[in-house]
């Protein structure tokens, strides 16, 4: 046989002792993790625990705060939002001048603008019951701004007399009424109700986007909205536009701004000027911030003191490891095999449980829960620090074992 061959079975059974080397060693790792059933499950609970309190109160702090824009997210068939310039967030709208509208649409770029009203009404229920309403009007010739989704009827049905849409949850929440076996009654396409004593009919249910204020809306036409709203000077408080073509939203926002002095953003700067007005002045981001904190910290406490005191109890094993020639190199693979594994199992089950709740607040309608792919990016780097620093300092303990240890009795 050639030289060349030899060193060629040489180095491929060299391999393979490696190979079964670590193969068994990282058996006799995962062995070790597992006989101690309590500390083991105990580790799973800390990076559980701390892995659902981090995805769901994320997911609740980006639901809540996105909310706040809501009402921008409905409106898809425009490119800019023309206000007072000093209008904060989309909550807070002010009245622009009659002659508003015209001047915008004589900007170049302008393809067509059209008028909005939005504003918090008082309305008189069936029983003589009164809610606080969001009144949506919305241009009566195109219907642009109008809702998306229809569930019952249609937008065109506002043309009749005194005609309303209704938002679903709305309808089948505060503005139900109670029935004589106190059950509650959804309000439906045909009830009626009085605004400002002015006679509404609901003529159709819509879907809309949930809002901070999280007030029942109900959307009719411009004109009608005017009417219902308490007589002022001045009651149109949004314009939307639509640029012509090859003009973007960008370019016709900065040209409105210019010509007209008025505000005018894009519905994405909108959306972020909503947002950050809420993440600003409230205490939102401190309130689910500390409670995500909270959650790191109770699980790396959780998980490090547990993972410490299994490392103890199991330090004559290491020991006999060191004994026979394992390395520390390879007993800190052997220690983070251990962290990998509940880390991986214990950030499974706190992501399946954050998302089971959020599956079900989905359902329910009730809770602000919008889980995207950055609450498990952020939640997967926290456990992997958890597990690591975890497992850093069992190595340590290990590390500064004699190989003697197992000849003590």
């Amino acid at each position: 046989m050639e030289a060349s061959s030899i060193i060629s079975v040489v180095e491929q059974a060299l391999k393979t002792a490696v190979t079964s080397k670590e193969t068994v060693v990282n058996f006799v790792a995962l062995r070790m993790l597992v006989g101690d059933r309590a500390k083991y499950l105990g580790m799973i609970f800390g990076v559980t625990f701390a892995a659902f309190l981090m995805v769901q109160q994320g997911s609740i702090f980006w639901g809540l705060l996105s909310r706040t824009a809501g009402f921008i997210t409905d409106q898809r068939q425009h490119d800019v939002w023309v206000t007072e310039p000093d209008v904060r967030f989309v909550d807070d709208p002010k009245p622009l001048p009659d002659t508003a509208l015209s001047r915008i649409r004589g900007v170049n770029g302008v393809k067509w603008a059209v008028p909005l009203y939005k504003g918090l009404l008082s309305a008189r229920l069936p029983g003589d019951r009164f809610e606080q309403v969001q009144v949506i009007g919305i241009d009566e010739g195109t219907f642009i701004g109008g809702p998306m989704e229809m569930v019952e009827g249609s937008l065109t049905d506002l043309r009749k007399a005194d005609a309303v849409i209704v938002e679903e949850s709305g309808a089948k929440g505060r503005l139900a009424r109670i029935g004589a076996g106190g059950e509650s009654i959804p309000l439906k396409v045909g009830d009626t109700l009085e605004i400002n004593d002015r006679r509404a009919v609901v003529v159709g249910v819509c879907r809309l986007s949930r809002t901070f204020v999280n007030q029942p809306a109900l959307v009719t036409t411009y004109t009608r909205a005017t009417q219902y709203a308490p007589s002022q000077r001045r009651l149109m408080n949004f314009i939307l536009a639509k640029a012509d073509a090859g003009i973007t939203p960008d370019e016709l926002a900065t040209r409105i701004t210019k010509t007209t002095g008025l505000g005018a953003y894009t519905s994405e700067v909108f959306w972020w000027k909503t947002f950050w007005f809420f993440f600003k002045n409230t205490g939102i981001p401190i309130n689910f911030g500390m409670s995500v904190a909270l959650g790191f910290l109770v699980g790396a406490a959780i998980v490090g003191q547990t993972f410490y005191q299994f490392t103890a109890d199991n330090i004559r094993h290491f020991g006999a490891l060191k004994a026979m020639g394992t390395g520390n190199f390879r007993i800190l693979g052997m220690v983070m095999l251990q962290a990998i594994l509940v880390g991986v199992k214990g950030y499974g089950l706190g992501v399946g449980l954050a998302s089971l709740l959020g599956w079900r607040a989905g359902v329910n309608g009730n809770l602000a829960f919008r889980m995207t792919e950055w609450h498990l990016i952020y939640t997967a780097v926290a456990v992997l620090l958890i597990i690591s620093l975890s497992a850093l300092l069992s190595v340590v303990k290990i590390f500064r074992t004699e190989p003697a240890i197992v000849f003590r009795g």
